[in-house]
């Protein structure tokens, strides 16, 4: 009997001790109770309670948490039906508040941000809300993290996991995605022919003008070369003739003769011709290629003349 006694004073004092001391783990905060009643917040570490008067309430994870968000079917604004998941990160800074101001947490927080959700993405049209995730978001969590201020909470971020439109909406975006293809490759490739047409008809003025350039340098040439023959054969008339005027025959005869063996030598290259006569003023021609060579000799006997005159010294007064 004394030794039943014993054991149950051991168990009662291990049982006091237990509810006396008390360790709280890091990352999690615990309120404690009188009598029902919250009094205080522990923090991590070690703390002595008194036991049946104080007791623990809640213990309430402080670290940053993950809420997964179930898909739900939303109408956008454009009537069009559109499947929709997401996920949250949320952390409580207030222990007391996140367990004496919400019954639930989690299931209010969800509540929330599905409700939110539907409303962010009614008022907008399905392509908004397929290109526009980001803007989603961020009106999704300073709706979501105004609402639970009051609960000690802070909602850090909401995205948006997936927005998943029907099955033949999807066919017929694809199809007006592939048409809209189409249609700029028909525009690029219509482009592309304009600029290749351009560009050849560029090329095309271009040798035109080129071309017209160097006929116009071609006459010129030929005109000058035209005026500078004329010139050449103006002054060799006027040379012959101030020589027949002088008296000298032989220049005639220069004249005549060149003019005779160009007349031949034209009739020689003509292609019609297998056959060239002699006429017969040849002897006449003979005669004035004689007057030529004379005419030479006098010519270069002038010009040693006056070669001799220059290297002649000066008279001596």
């Amino acid at each position: 009997m004394g030794s039943i006694v014993a054991l149950v004073i051991i168990v009662l004092v291990f049982v006091v001790l237990a509810k006396l001391v008390r360790v709280v783990p890091q990352g999690y905060e615990w309120t404690v109770e009188r009598f029902g009643k919250y009094i205080s917040t522990l923090s991590p570490g070690l703390h002595f309670l008194i036991p049946v008067m104080y007791g623990i309430g809640r213990k309430m994870n402080m670290m940053e948490q993950v809420l997964d968000v179930p898909s739900q079917d939303v109408i956008t604004k454009d009537n069009a039906v559109v499947r929709v998941d997401g996920v949250v990160f949320y952390q409580v800074l207030d222990a007391a508040k996140a367990a004496y101001e919400v019954a639930n947490l989690q299931q209010a927080a969800l509540a929330l941000v599905m409700t939110n959700i539907r409303t962010v993405l009614g008022s907008m049209d399905l392509d908004e809300s397929l290109s526009q995730r980001d803007a989603i978001n961020a009106k999704l969590l300073k709706v979501v993290d105004e609402a639970t201020h009051p609960w000690g909470v802070k909602v850090n971020r909401i995205e948006i996991k997936d927005i998943a439109p029907p099955r033949d909406l999807i066919d017929s975006m694809a199809r007006q995605m592939k048409a809209e293809r189409e249609k700029r490759a028909n525009i690029l490739e219509a482009e592309g022919f304009r600029q290749a047409a351009i560009l050849k008809a560029e090329g095309e003025k271009q040798s035109v003008i080129l071309a017209a350039e160097g006929e116009k340098e071609a006459a010129f040439r030929a005109a000058e070369a035209r005026e500078r023959s004329a010139e050449a054969e103006a002054k060799a008339t006027s040379m012959v003739s101030e020589a027949i005027a002088s008296g000298n025959v032989n220049a005639l005869n220069y004249f005549i003769a060149n003019k005779y063996v160009e007349a031949l030598k034209e009739m020689a290259n003509s292609p019609n011709q297998k056959m060239l006569l002699l006429p017969m003023e040849a002897t006449g021609i003979l005669g004035s290629l004689a007057g030529i060579a004379e005419l030479a000799k006098e010519s270069l006997g002038q010009q040693q003349e006056k070669i001799a005159a220059r290297r002649a010294p000066p008279p001596v007064s």
